[in-house]
């Protein structure tokens, strides 16, 4: 972990690799930007698994990440199939086609300002060691600074990492702006309507919101409550 963050502090670019989870003790990691108050922004994933979990939170409003960022304090939990049904009740159901056994998020915050969270993530149960609590504090310590500026970190340097340059969540803001205006409602109100389709679905909410914004969906302004759609194609 030590010469994880030198690199990432002499070298100012975003470099986290697959390596940060494995120095951890985890098979997959995540990092998240706050947005807009009370969602996040995935910055960075170490694979599709990271991904996908962290899309499942956003998608339901729920799950550690949403806590985490509720709170501002750490959820540390070693074994999901043990958590009650009714603290995540749809989040739980949803994950498990998923290999994640044991998940752990740390906010991204200082003082009081919380700017992001690290999730990380493990395919077997079990407790964080000291020193891959230690490993994980350092490095969520260094991850913060970079977002409030103190390490030079401009957030342009994670978007210019992605494919388009874009945050991997830009097309869900955009295809909640085309709603807003085909069903004549609010921009969060329009952001609920394609979580529900895309929970009700079984569908990535970023693969809905690209069929949204290259017009090959189109939500169905007058049964809102069924879920029913009509798919167009151009």
């Amino acid at each position: 972990m030590a010469e994880i963050l030198r690199i990432l502090h002499l070298r100012g670019t975003p470099l986290l690799s697959g390596d940060c989870a494995r120095v951890l003790g985890m098979d997959h990691a995540v990092v998240s930007l706050v947005v807009q108050g009370r969602d996040t922004e995935q910055l960075w994933a170490s694979g599709g698994t990271s991904a996908s979990f962290d899309d499942l939170q956003f998608t339901l409003g729920e799950g550690p990440g949403p806590d985490t960022l509720r709170t501002r304090a750490s959820v540390l939990e070693q074994d999901v199939t043990t958590v009650s049904g009714d603290r995540w009740p749809a989040l739980l159901p949803a994950m498990r086609y998923l290999p994640i056994r044991a998940v752990f998020c740390l906010p991204l915050a200082m003082g009081g300002i919380t700017v992001g969270i690290l999730t990380v993530l493990r395919s077997v149960p079990g407790p964080m060691t000291g020193q891959q609590m230690d490993d994980a504090l350092a490095l969520a310590g260094a991850l913060t600074l970079q977002f409030l500026g103190g390490e030079g970190m401009q957030l342009d340097s994670w978007t210019d990492a992605e494919p388009g340059g874009e945050l991997h969540r830009a097309v869900v803001h955009q295809a909640s702006g085309m709603l807003s205006v085909q069903l004549g409602l609010s921009l969060g109100q329009s952001l609920l309507r394609l979580r529900a389709y895309a929970y009700g679905h079984n569908r990535s909410i970023v693969e809905a919101a690209q069929d949204i914004v290259s017009r090959r969906l189109r939500l169905n302004p007058d049964r809102p409550e069924s879920g029913v759609t009509d798919e167009t194609s151009g």
